[in-house]
């Protein structure tokens, strides 16, 4: 078993290096930009520029266009936050080999498991916490100016991070056998796969094609990034547009910003054997790569 010292150890190196490239600070700076253009246009949803000031829009109105903008929001949060783990993560192990660094982090009697657990949990700690600090600024941001909050904000979080991590972890598996360009690439590219499928998987179920179904449902045993992101979607839904949306049968399935259901505890039950499987992964292959 992996000293939990060493882990920790690495962890805190983790963190202190990530934190000092340019690369975080700019995605934090312009993540406050984006959260600040998305305050003004929430605003101009809540009141016309006209002599009166007023509102123009009624409440239930603004709040059901309210959820419908912070939808198309979270997913650009969700690319962005994509894009960060995949570029922090890809590096991480194969740049300590390259650079031979990694000889003299394993001096003994470090272990192996122990610099690719600490550097993971690191990394994870990172990825929840720009995914729970930008989710809560912006949703104090929408009720500030509009009243709205989605009905489980906790569980937007949540999967946004959830997300976040899938796509950490997958580079960090990468990067214990490429280089950091290659293994930053292959997962971006498989979170955009990931999402097609699931489009394709949902006009499947609306037009009832067994062929498009299995696509979307290997898709996201493959990688489970589009069923947490739906998920968030489902988190930031008001309950009358998920009735509208079971009204409209199946031809909602197609979707991608649109969700009639929770993820099934099947799904999730998976998500978590899918991060024990591609962690012992990454763990077997350092463990045999030769430095």
């Amino acid at each position: 078993m992996p000293d939990l010292a060493p882990v920790l150890t690495f962890a805190k190196l983790t963190i202190w290096e990530a934190a000092r490239r340019k690369l975080l600070i700019a995605v934090v700076l312009l993540t406050l930009v984006v959260i600040g253009a998305t305050g003004w246009v929430f605003h101009e949803l809540r009141y016309s520029n006209g002599p009166s000031g007023g509102p123009e829009l009624g409440e239930v109105e603004l709040l059901l266009l309210a959820s419908q903008v912070l939808i198309f929001v979270v997913f650009l949060f969700a690319a962005v936050l994509a894009l960060m783990s995949v570029l922090v993560s890809a590096p991480s192990i194969s740049g300590d080999v390259e650079s031979n660094l990694v000889l003299a982090m394993l001096a003994r009697p470090v272990r192996r498991s122990e610099l690719v657990l600490g550097k993971w949990l690191g990394l994870a700690v990172l990825v929840v916490l720009y995914a729970a600090g930008a989710g809560i600024l912006e949703l104090i941001v929408v009720d500030v100016n509009t009243g709205y909050l989605p009905p489980s904000p906790v569980g937007l979080i949540a999967y946004v991070a959830a997300l976040g991590l899938v796509l950490l972890t997958f580079g960090l598996l990468l990067s214990t056998r490429l280089a950091g360009m290659t293994a930053a690439i292959i997962p971006l590219i498989a979170y955009f796969i990931a999402w097609v499928g699931g489009i394709l998987g949902g006009i499947g179920t609306a037009i009832d094609n067994q062929g498009l179904i299995v696509t979307g449902v290997v898709s996201k045993l493959l990688l489970p990034t589009d069923g947490l992101w739906r998920g968030a979607v489902y988190a930031m839904e008001p309950a009358s547009v998920v009735a509208s949306l079971r009204a409209a049968g199946r031809l909602s399935a197609g979707n991608p910003f649109s969700a009639t259901d929770a993820p099934a505890p099947a799904f999730l039950a998976w998500t978590v054997f899918w991060f024990a499987l591609m962690i012992g992964l990454t763990l077997w292959s350092f463990q045999r790569r030769e430095l």
